[in-house]
């Protein structure tokens, strides 16, 4: 650790130390954005000093914030930061109470701090919030709505919370809260964890049991709820259309007998990562993360569990890292991997972890005697030496025939030695030994039985030994080959698991290779799979099918889920993410392709039986940390890719969302002709968005011909009628306002359905145009 500030350079820095040194119980410490500010938060303190205190870094002459209450007031909910709406890049403070009292602060330079507005959260006078956390300009929080009767249902108080959220705006007389929008009421108490683009509901721990064996997880751009258990991921999700369908029993009427079979939670502490994910330790130091798609992984299990219930777990991400404090140690761990990185046993006895600005290579720490920096690499795992060929053998040996043996005794190295009854490992070190010491005269001092074995072996050796001078070129050679030799390195491993049987320690090994070494490993499998662009400038493989097999190869649930282990599959999709993201759609085809061949549909043996590989790559590249406008396109591109009705229509949709009418057009007419129901869905789909507004007007000669033949006048005109823009005012004829669907519009379309012949008149054309009727008697037969 090394001390980077005193808290001489904060204002009041004597206050500040005086505060951490003297606090009774653990103080809530948090920072600024930008990492200038930080705010201290003692939950008992006499009256007369206040409860909460603001510290500026390199501060100039200004006015301070300080808050205190006395028991009578209601109490402290949440020290926020939101998104100035003003100025861009900016921040403001809420300080909320209880009762839904919020006050919104702004520092200025030079002047300090300000109060900008003192504003109502709650509309209810009887209302008290819970929990409370921000998104952007947003609040969102839990409030509790008592009910109105004295003697209630006891039912009917248990669902006594609503879950609301309000923005934050610009009005005439300054800032002021937009209307309330009810996102959940009916509910349990939550405990609300805000992402940038998501938020996370964790039941409260004085929940009923019932309703605590799952977590909520709201989209707000979507407005839609996904239901997950971490003891069995992803469950059910839902869109919300109408405030109406927000209440918290309707929400699980789908799945309440699935749901009760579920182990209730085990969450000991929660907090949100900066990739998005929810970060949950359960009371036994089980640290997993739970993705806004509702997938679980774990990452790593901490020690000294299981965890009492006031000793506190500080959890904060950075990078790739997460960093964690229990009982005055110190975890860095690799959240893709699950290895531990880092282990710092701390000599102060309370912490709390600061904004490191832009830096993910260093901790920042608070402690009652200053700020620390603690500095990490990640480099790979050479701590502990490598265990000499001899016992690598017998290790080997010893999982080998473990695997096998039908005994339930434990088979270890000593009793392999000792025992004599499997030679295989005694005959392979003792040709080893000897080989490798006695270069020049391999078969001196053999055995015959084992000279014999050693011609047999003899480009297996010559392969490990190419190998093993490889690696020693790579330690002494200088910065600017081992580049060159890493690549070689990493595509003769790599190579090598492909050749052998996908278990879990190759699994484990192959991401730990992709982790430590991404370009030398995209590399390695492009050359693995043969990819290339033929002329037409299409990918094309030439991998054996048993290369692809263990490409598609998707080890057990439980043994994915030990220390964030992520199946090939997944890791080929990222680096065509990272280094050759054109190329990712025609993979997941190839690869398609493959599985069509080999497996039969619907096959549960195949990679497909359980999900699919467009939802897989799909789930890849909804783990970036950043969204931007290329990741739509990419989504599309490999939903189409798949050419399966739900992902087609997935697209359409998408693309009507982002108003791309002529691509919704060629995607309607290209998949239009995969099937007779695909078509009829899409046909309704476009019809509906044809009678809400007029952007698909010049498209409408290419529209018309979709038509299903089975589609008749009443059914389009009902289609239409029930999808026509709601309007505020009764209709008036001639409106100037807007552009009305008119008849007009339609009438091809319906001209084109009333003049078709219908499925039963073909059915009888034949024997209508027959020119006798009744048709002639056949010649009889005698």
């Amino acid at each position: 650790l090394r001390q980077v500030s005193d808290l001489s350079d904060f204002s009041r820095g004597h206050w500040l130390r005086e505060l951490l040194c003297r606090g009774e119980e653990p103080s809530h410490v948090q920072s600024s954005p930008d990492g200038q500010h930080l705010l201290l938060l003692q939950k008992s303190r006499p009256p007369t000093l206040p409860r909460v205190v603001a510290f500026q870094r390199h501060s100039i002459a200004g006015a301070d914030l300080e808050r205190s209450w006395q028991p009578p007031q209601p109490a402290l909910v949440g020290l926020l930061f939101l998104q100035n709406p003003v100025v861009l890049g900016s921040w403001l403070l809420a300080v909320v109470w209880e009762h839904g009292r919020t006050e919104v602060w702004h520092f200025v330079v030079a002047v300090g701090w300000q109060l900008l507005q003192t504003l109502e959260l709650c509309q209810g006078a009887r209302a008290r919030v819970v929990s409370v956390c921000s998104q952007g300009a947003s609040l969102v929080w839990c409030e509790e709505r008592p009910p109105l009767g004295a003697h209630s249902d006891v039912s009917k108080c248990a669902f006594r919370f609503c879950v609301c959220a309000r923005a934050l705006e610009v009005g005439e007389q300054g800032m002021r809260l937009g209307t309330v929008r009810i996102v959940l009421h009916n509910s349990p108490e939550y405990q609300v964890l805000a992402s940038p683009r998501h938020v996370f509901l964790v039941p409260a721990a004085a929940g009923f049991a019932t309703t605590s064996k799952f977590l909520l997880i709201w989209h707000p751009e979507k407005a839609e709820f996904t239901i997950t258990a971490p003891s069995a991921g992803f469950i059910h999700s839902k869109v919300l259309h109408s405030s109406s369908e927000s209440d918290f029993r309707k929400l699980l009427l789908g799945s309440v007998g699935l749901l009760s079979g579920f182990a209730p939670l085990d969450i000991h502490t929660s907090t949100v990562s900066n990739s998005g994910g929810l970060l949950l330790v359960s009371t036994r130091g089980s640290v997993s993360i739970v993705e806004p798609d509702g997938t679980q992984r774990h990452i790593f299990d901490l020690e000294g569990a299981p965890l009492a219930h006031g000793s506190p777990v500080q959890m904060k991400t950075f990078g790739s890292i997460l960093a964690c404090v229990l009982a005055g140690v110190l975890y860095l761990v690799d959240q893709n991997s699950g290895r531990l990185v880092e282990k710092e046993v701390l000599s102060m006895k309370e912490v709390h972890f600061l904004e490191s600005q832009g830096e993910e290579d260093s901790i920042q720490l608070l402690s009652q005697t200053g700020i620390y920096s603690f500095s990490f690499s990640k480099p790979e795992d050479s701590s502990r030496p490598e265990p000499c060929l001899v016992e690598m053998v017998f290790e080997e040996a010893c999982r080998y025939y473990q695997r096998r043996s039908l005994s339930s005794s434990k088979l270890t190295v000593e009793k392999l030695k000792k025992g004599g009854t499997f030679q295989a490992p005694v005959v392979l070190t003792a040709i080893l030994q000897h080989s490798l010491d006695q270069k020049q005269k391999p078969s001196q001092g053999l055995q015959d039985t084992y000279t014999k074995l050693l011609s047999t072996m003899s480009l297996e050796l010559q392969s490990y030994m190419s190998l093993e001078l490889l690696k020693t070129c790579v330690v002494c050679a200088p910065e600017s080959e081992v580049e060159s030799y890493c690549k070689e390195l990493v595509e003769q491993e790599v190579s090598r698991i492909l050749q052998s049987d996908m278990d879990k320690d190759n699994l484990a090994y192959l991401n730990s290779v992709f982790a430590s070494f991404p370009k030398a490993a995209w590399k390695a499998i492009r050359s693995c799979l043969q990819l290339q662009q033929n002329g037409d400038g299409l990918l094309v493989a030439r991998a054996t099918p048993e290369v692809w097999k263990k490409v598609l190869c998707q080890p057990q649930l439980e043994e994915v889920g030990q220390n964030g282990m992520v199946p090939l599959f997944e890791l080929i999709c990222t680096s065509f993410l990272r280094f050759k993201p054109k190329w990712l759609p025609s993979f997941v085809e190839l690869t398609q392709q493959y599985v069509g061949s080999s497996w039969s549909y619907s096959s549960k043996e195949g990679p497909e039986g359980r999900v699919p590989l467009y939802k897989r790559a799909l789930g890849v590249l909804a783990r970036k940390n950043k969204h931007s406008k290329a990741d739509d396109e990419m989504e599309l591109e490999l939903l189409l890719c798949s050419k399966r009705p739900k992902a087609v229509l997935q697209a359409l949709h998408l693309l009507i969302r982002l108003k791309q009418w002529q691509r919704v057009v060629e995607v309607a007419e290209k998949f239009s002709k995969l099937s007779p129901l695909l078509n009829k869905e899409i046909f309704i789909t476009l019809l509906a968005e044809f009678a809400q507004h007029r952007e698909l007007d010049p498209y409408l000669d290419r529209l018309w011909p979709l038509c299903p033949a089975e589609l008749t006048a009443p059914d389009i005109l009902t289609t239409v009628l029930q999808h026509l823009p709601h309007s505020q005012e009764d209709p008036v004829p001639f409106s100037s306002e807007g552009n009305p669907l008119t008849v007009g519009l339609l009438k091809p379309l319906l001209q084109r359905v009333v003049q078709r012949p219908s499925v039963q008149e073909e059915m009888y054309s034949d024997a209508l145009q027959s020119t006798t009727f009744p048709p002639p008697t056949p010649p009889r037969e005698h």
